[in-house]
């Protein structure tokens, strides 16, 4: 066979075996392409639900149950399961769905029959060509022949997860935008999602999520592992439609209605009701670990936390005992802490920027009250794009893998002294672990602690607590009137720092200042 015959013979070979054999992968930059594309285009709201599914009442969309048995890929051996969600009051619009496998991409076509609902009259209205809200992923974390529900993505870009043991709480989302601003907030959403079916026995999966928002689009990529603590490695491309002031990046999502260092709520009998009650950040370049207990304020709050070079930040449940909440029905103690860590080569989209703490007034648990996200320092501007990178994970407060002690106790009273200084607050910090576990009682220990602007720190101490084995901090300090009290604390022994550094704001019309809301 003469050379030209042979390439030509060969060259048809490749189009048999092409058009024969397995449909072409479906891939990160399949999604990178409809974003930037959609990011071309106008915004288009999705159509919401019809109007009686999204005024349904919680109990009675709560009561519509998605039936086990039809499962995605209940029939193979895959670990990994997929149940849907239906639409209906916070859930108002469809999504599409997706699956991978090795023989290309197949819509999932919504039924009804899926679902279970509460009455014959509700489930003969239900449009057969509804469509679903989203999905919740199930492996067996605890017992082989059980399904348990770890990561669930439904309404505009949220996603739930939890570790093994542990009930739903906190919240990530795609991106936050003007979040805590008196423009108003724009919450963009996942219109589409792709599902790679994993193969047998495999402990990761693949999901593939299309954002789209009035101010931007976004392609994502979720390396998912549940275990002990869900992990998952997150991929985005962000294409921006307009200028930003706010770009949340990595937002969380939480609930704080009250704990040790508020007031209990009149009629309230359980001590403590949070899913999370702790912001913790970790700067890379000056090694600074920053706890900073939540509260729930009297007035909306935002606190900027700089960094020069963001490593990690989260939101902590580090109260883990049922005995802190007393409340068997929610299980406080058992929700889980939330760790994004930044990742890849460069680091792109990550550094110099801001940790954003937004607290929210609230007068129920019901109320997801508490956001926090990385603001970076460069601005997002109309036209542009940003690759993120970065690691989820969702488990025990153990998750962030912090060397140092830890203040596991924040507790505040007001003190009125009986000369004309006025009132003061008294707070307590109480430490424990790291590099204080094991030293004598007597070790010298010693407390630094500083005030913001107008605060007067009249007092503080250290010492160790036997009965608790913690080493205690003890402030008195006067706030400033009319203005946010301010402190910062940390323990040190010969001059080095044997604690993660203690912040805490308390707004001026708060209860334990003397006022009420």
């Amino acid at each position: 066979m003469t050379g030209s015959r042979l390439i030509v013979f060969l060259s048809s070979c490749a189009i048999l075996v092409a058009l024969s054999g397995p449909a072409q992968a479906f891939e990160f930059k399949d999604v990178v392409e409809k974003a930037k594309a959609l990011a071309e285009e106008a915004y288009e709201p999705p159509i919401t639900a019809p109007d009686f599914l999204v005024n349904l009442g919680y109990s009675d969309y709560q009561s519509i149950r998605f039936k086990p048995e039809h499962s995605l890929w209940r029939s193979g051996k895959s670990r990994f399961q997929v149940m849907m969600i239906p639409q209906g009051s916070f859930y108002s619009h469809a999504i599409k769905l997706n699956a991978i496998d090795s023989e290309g991409v197949h819509a999932i076509s919504f039924d009804k029959a899926q679902f279970d609902y509460p009455n014959p009259e509700l489930a003969k209205r239900i449009p057969a060509d509804l469509g679903y809200a989203g999905f919740k992923l199930t492996y067996p974390l605890s017992d082989k022949g059980e399904q348990n529900q770890f990561l669930v993505f439904g309404g505009a870009s949220y996603f739930r997860g939890v570790g093994a043991g542990q009930n739903f709480g906190l919240s990530g989302r795609g991106v936050a935008v003007d979040t805590g601003l008196p423009s108003g907030e724009e919450f963009p959403a996942f219109t589409e999602f792709w599902m790679e079916r994993p193969k047998a026995n495999s402990d990761v999966m693949v999901v593939y999520g299309l954002l789209d928002g009035p101010s931007l689009t976004g392609a994502y990529r979720f390396e998912i592992q549940p275990g002990k603590s869900t992990e998952m490695d997150v991929t985005a491309k962000l294409f921006f439609r307009d200028d930003i002031e706010q770009l949340g990046q990595a937002p969380l999502t939480s609930m704080f209605f009250y704990g040790d260092n508020t007031l209990r709520p009149r009629g309230e009998w359980r001590p403590q009701v949070h899913d999370s009650n702790g912001l913790l950040i970790n700067d890379g370049k000056t090694g600074e670990w920053l706890w900073r207990p939540l509260i729930n304020p009297a007035d909306l709050q935002l606190s900027y936390h700089h960094v020069e070079d963001l490593e990690g930040f989260g939101l902590m449940q580090r109260d883990r005992q049922f005995s802190d909440f007393q409340d068997n029905e929610a299980r406080y103690d058992r929700r889980p802490s939330m760790w994004v860590k930044p990742a890849g080569k460069s680091r792109e989209g990550w550094g110099k920027g801001e940790v954003v703490l937004v607290e929210i007034p609230s007068g129920a648990e019901s109320n997801d009250n508490i956001v926090a996200f990385f603001k970076p320092a460069e601005r997002s501007k109309t036209g542009e794009s940003r690759r993120l990178q970065y690691s989820v994970a969702f488990g025990g407060p153990d998750i962030t893998a912090q060397p140092n002690a830890r203040a596991v106790g924040t507790f505040v009273g007001s003190e009125t002294e009986k000369d004309d200084s006025g009132d003061v607050m008294r707070l307590i910090v109480d430490f424990k672990g790291g590099d204080l576990s094991g030293l004598r009682p007597d070790a010298a220990v010693v407390s630094q602690v500083s005030g913001g602007e107008g605060v007067e720190v009249i007092e503080h101490f250290v010492e160790y607590i036997e009965a608790s084995d913690v080493w205690r901090l003890s402030i008195l300090a006067k706030p400033p009137a009319e203005k946010l009290l301010t402190l910062r604390g940390i323990l040190t022994m010969d001059g080095k720092s044997m604690t993660e550094t203690w912040t805490y704001v308390l707004g001026p019309k708060t209860d334990l200042r003397g006022n009420s809301r």
